[in-house]
């Protein structure tokens, strides 16, 4: 089973990478930037069948690992 784990940071949260990126797209001509705001993406595959099972230990890998959940959101998607 193949899952995929995107952390963000949350609203209000400064973001200065997505500040630079936002920056040097506008600086290579590419117009109509109004922001950006950076994260991460988990590509992470699972053994076994149970979905229930794999959301439940994926949340809880975000919560202990993946996410600093004081100033990210996660969101899980089995695909």
């Amino acid at each position: 089973m193949k899952a995929r784990v995107t952390v963000t940071l949350k609203t209000g949260i400064l973001d200065p990478q997505g500040k630079a990126i936002e920056g040097a797209l506008k600086s290579l001509g590419i117009d109509g930037v109004a922001s950006v705001r950076q994260g991460k993406v988990f590509d992470i595959e699972l053994a076994g069948a149970d979905r229930t099972k794999a959301e439940a230990a994926l949340k809880d890998a975000a919560d202990k690992l993946l996410a600093n959940t004081v100033i990210e959101n996660y969101r899980v998607e089995i695909v």
